[in-house]
């Protein structure tokens, strides 16, 4: 069964830093895209990060460049997002899902249930 698995998040005071996990199974990971997205409360869902199947292609949306840094390790069947300088406005809930294919086309067939961050003094 093919599943996405996100984790890492937890409450973390502002400029404090966390790494996200997206950990895959029952597909090869090799093949795949992965994107990062997250949802504020109240908000709609936002692309945040995409990394290509062979990791040499990423992009990141503007409010979190330089400070998100996203990574995969194949071997282990997991994606990761590091997140720096975290501020409150990056409260939400991170999903990770996947994109068949090489680049990140934007098109996710899977996804996972989310692993909450909370920034808070």
């Amino acid at each position: 069964q093919l599943q996405l698995v996100e984790s890492g998040g937890g409450l973390v005071q502002p400029g404090g830093s966390l790494r996200l996990s997206c950990t895959t199974s029952g597909f090869t990971l090799d093949y795949y895209s992965i994107g990062w997205f997250r949802q504020a409360p109240g908000k709609e869902r936002e692309g945040v990060s995409c990394i290509s199947s062979s990791g040499g292609f990423t992009n990141y949306a503007d409010s979190v460049k330089d400070r998100f840094t996203i990574s995969r390790d194949n071997a282990k069947n997991t994606v990761y997002l590091h997140i720096n300088s975290l501020k409150p406005e990056d409260t939400a809930v991170y999903y990770c899902a996947a994109d068949y294919g090489p680049y990140c086309s934007g098109k996710y067939d899977y996804w996972g249930q989310g692993t909450r961050v909370t920034v808070s003094s």
